[in-house]
This record gives C-alpha cells, structure tokens and sequence, in this order.
C-alpha cells in the first residue's frame, strides 16, 4: 500500500504591510526627543517631512527639515486633497504630504508621523487603519516642570501650552497605545516595536 506525498509548497503568509504609525501628545512630554533618539539608532526608520507656510529658521533646507511653501501653495494642497492632515500653530500652517507616506508604506517600509493632536485626529478620520500613539509624561508636575524649566517663553505662553496640555492629556484614550516617558532609551526601544 502506497501513501501519497503532497509535493505542493505550504503556503507563504503574506509580508505583513506596515502600519502607518503616528506620535502624538502635549507639548513638553519629549516626542521630538524620543523620535531624534530612535531615528538616531535606527535611520531606516522614515520620518515624514511636513510641509509649511512658516519662513525658514537659519540652518533649515527646503525638503530636509520642512517642504517650505507660501500660503497659496498651502491652500492649493489643501484644495487638491494632498494633505493628510493639517493644522495652524502660532500663525503658521504645517501639514504631512499624502503621497510621500502612502509611497513609503506601499514600499513596505515604516513610516512615522509626529504630530499634534489636531493632526491625530485627521490622519484617524482619513486612515483608520493608522496606529496612534500618545506619548504621556510621568506625571503632571513632570510636565510642568519640562514647560517651565526651558526658560525660553514668557509667563503666558507657558499658561497657554498648560491649558492646551490638559486638554491634550484628556484625549489619551482615543488613542491605540499610551507610552509613558519616564526613559527616552526606553520609550523609544517600544516605539520601534510598535513600527515593525
């Protein structure tokens, strides 16, 4: 008696596509930080490039630290859906450019956003499939003293970013994942977990 012996391959899952993984949290609570951290270590990581109507500051090159344009460029990205999210700070537009983040996801590659609030909730709406995450600090006082303790604004500017603070720290829970930065090591060794 003769068994038969399947010659057929098993079946190759598919190469998980990667999420679209997007950091946010308020002011202070080290998101520029931890991602300068990661990417540091891990370069292959890809940070989207915002786009802004704001002037360059001494050092910054076009299409490197921000894409620069004027207003009317601004409003046409807006008009032609060219923008995943957006948002005005401090008189200025910045916004992530679509297509950049849809190429770099489509070539299976991580990609990382590092936005406000504002923005998170955009880039919910128009990719549900993205995955967000709130940077928390350790405490409250650790917040406030991270404001306060940089010394480069004024008494009231410091109250305005604490306000806006509260309100950010209320919107923890729609968010995926919550990292507590109590390390920057740390937190940044899980953040790149969750990218991969």
């Amino acid at each position: 008696m003769s068994t038969a012996v399947s010659r057929g391959t098993s079946p190759v899952p598919p190469a998980r596509q990667p999420r679209l993984t997007v950091l946010s949290g308020p002011s202070g609570v080290g998101k520029s930080t931890v991602v300068a951290h990661m990417r540091k270590a891990h370069p292959e990581v890809w940070l989207s490039v915002s786009a802004t109507t704001r002037k360059p500051r001494p050092g910054e090159r076009d299409g490197v630290h921000y894409f620069f344009v004027d207003d009317e460029e601004f409003d046409k990205l807006i008009a032609n859906g060219e923008l995943l999210e957006w948002a005005e700070f401090a008189g200025n537009r910045y916004g992530t450019p679509r297509q950049a983040v849809l190429d770099r996801l489509e070539a299976g590659e991580p990609v990382l956003l590092e936005i406000d609030l504002q923005g998170a909730r955009q880039v919910r709406t128009s990719m549900p499939d993205a995955q967000l995450v709130f940077l928390a600090p350790p405490s409250w006082d650790e917040l406030v003293r991270r404001l306060t303790g940089r010394g480069t604004e004024s008494p009231e500017v410091i109250e305005r970013r604490l306000a806006a603070a509260k309100i950010e720290l209320a919107a923890e829970t729609e968010f995926d994942v919550t990292l507590v930065n109590t390390s920057v090591e740390d937190v940044a060794r899980e953040l790149l977990a969750l990218l991969r």
